[in-house]
């Protein structure tokens, strides 16, 4: 089979596979995952007391909840504007929070992956560190 049909050449993945092997890789990865809820609560905490989390609209104190909403509109890196940090450390933990969201989506994306390749069988079940040449 030359290069080019091999590209070309689609492969069916069987779908709960898939979500198997991504459940189980999350699994692997629990205290990794656990650390970075902590994290994001602890950086939520300290939006909360040191960033001054505002309502643009009516320049009201936000509550807790609206702080909550805030860290994960900004850790997504969405950022809609309707909360907004006011002082230099809420300034600071707002990139903290950019920057703990990218990596957390890189981890997950990485997972999704790693599942995908595992359930087409191009990654051996019994040695996960492994890739193929």
């Amino acid at each position: 089979m030359n290069s080019i049909t091999k590209i070309l050449k689609a492969e069916t993945i069987n779908s709960p596979r898939v979500t198997f092997e991504f459940m189980r890789a999350l699994w692997h990865l629990r205290s990794l995952l656990g650390t970075f809820l902590v994290v994001f609560f602890v950086l939520c905490v300290a939006m909360f007391h040191f960033g001054a989390p505002v309502e643009s609209a009516t320049h009201a104190r936000a509550s807790f909840g609206g702080t909550i909403y805030f860290c994960g509109v900004t850790a997504l890196t969405i950022g809609y504007g309707d909360i907004v940090a006011t002082t230099g450390i809420g300034r600071a933990l707002a990139v903290v929070l950019g920057l703990y969201g990218v990596l957390a989506t890189g981890v997950t994306t990485a997972v999704a992956v790693f599942a995908v390749q595992r359930a087409a069988g191009r990654i051996p079940s019994n040695s996960p560190e492994k890739t193929p040449d």
